[in-house]
């Protein structure tokens, strides 16, 4: 559909059953994504400008780090409270594969390039799933207390096992994801046979074994916004987050935090469409979706947080910060200089294998 179509639509059923539209909330848009900076991020470049268009009143939920299990439930309760929901791409995967996410025609639901290039094309191989639509690149990689880590700053992401050079707490992401591969390599694992180790019973115990001797070091997270606040209060030498949390907190914040982008880990994240919508509320989800993933406005989105539009024709597009002034650019986990040593994410392995890791990581965690 394109979009005066889906405006359409949504139109038409305004007219048709008004009090059926406050009760579906036709007028509301329940959006789900990370909060803090990132949030705050699609607030300015998507959310308000959307808003003052189409008169839609944008609900933020900030429950993306849970999106699998909550849309599950949802699912089996057959009440499905959400509209659009910013996920990973592993997780988008796992939905769509579950049936849990809605298929998508990227060509005929999003709009084409300013050049005419199909939004299929435009994406490109960053389309990993039928159910998702790309919005940024991004990394999880660590920060550190310049303050705090003597003379000789850490530029390995062995650093973080290493208590001896860099005494004091440090915080991982409270899930298998990155910290499997970042034990492995730290424990001699070359980078390209990492997914064939973690696919055996002993490469699960070998990362359990490495993350076991910095365990009782560790502050686990669940929210983004949570490393840079230790980091910033002094409460952890150095962290694992969101690449552009951290550059709100040195940018932004003027906190005493460096980078360190050895192995950061590039992901994708982007939006589904739960399954189980009326249509129309998936119609003006999709309305949605159309506008805000157009070249112009992922490229807004990096004014205000150092994340990579996923659509080659936004990339151009990128300049400085919406209040800073500084050039984006520099700051980007793509940028030549931060990606000298990279580990490449595989979607497809943890789609197929989160589950098992999620529920060996949380037992070894209980231990």
């Amino acid at each position: 559909m394109k979009l005066t179509k889906l405006s359409a639509l949504v139109a038409s059923t305004a007219l048709c059953a008004p009090m059926a539209m406050a009760e579906d909330m036709a007028n509301e848009l329940t959006i789900v994504s990370w909060g803090g900076s990132y949030s705050a991020s699609q607030k300015n470049a998507y959310h308000d400008p959307y808003t003052a268009e189409t008169g839609v009143k944008i609900i933020n939920d900030e429950s993306s780090a849970e999106a699998v299990a909550k849309i599950r439930a949802m699912n089996e309760a057959g009440n499905v409270t959400w509209d659009v929901v910013d996920v990973v791409a592993s997780d988008a995967m796992r939905l769509c594969d579950e049936g849990l996410a809605d298929e998508i025609d990227h060509d005929e639901v999003l709009a084409a390039a300013p050049d005419g290039t199909p939004a299929s094309e435009d994406f490109g191989n960053l389309i990993v799933s039928e159910c998702f639509v790309p919005q940024i690149v991004y990394s999880t990689t660590f920060g550190y207390r310049t303050d705090l880590v003597g003379d000789t700053a850490p530029t390995s992401v062995c650093a973080i096992f290493d208590l001896d050079a860099y005494p004091g707490k440090r915080s991982l992401q409270k899930r298998p994801i990155d910290n499997m591969e970042w034990a492995l390599y730290c424990d001699g694992v070359a980078k390209e046979d990492l997914y064939d180790v973690l696919s055996t019973k002993e490469g699960v115990a070998r990362g359990l074994a490495k993350l076991d001797t910095i365990k009782d070091q560790v502050v686990w997270w669940t929210a983004g916004a949570e490393t840079p606040q230790l980091l910033a209060d002094g409460e952890v030498v150095m962290g694992s987050t969101f690449n552009g949390r951290l550059f709100s907190a040195i940018a932004e914040q003027d906190q005493p935090i460096g980078m360190l982008w050895d192995m950061q880990s590039f992901d994708l994240d982007g939006w589904i469409i739960p399954a189980g919508l009326s249509p129309e509320r998936k119609a003006r989800a999709l309305h949605y979706l159309n506008y805000a993933t157009d070249t112009q406005r992922l490229a807004d989105q990096a004014k205000y947080i150092s994340y990579g539009p996923a659509r080659a024709s936004s990339a151009p597009l990128v300049g400085k910060h919406a209040e800073l002034g500084i050039d984006m650019a520099p700051h980007m986990p793509t940028d030549p200089a931060n990606a000298t040593n990279v580990h490449t994410y595989d979607y497809e392995w943890w789609a197929d294998n989160r589950d098992d890791l999620d529920a060996k990581f949380q037992a070894w965690l209980a231990k």
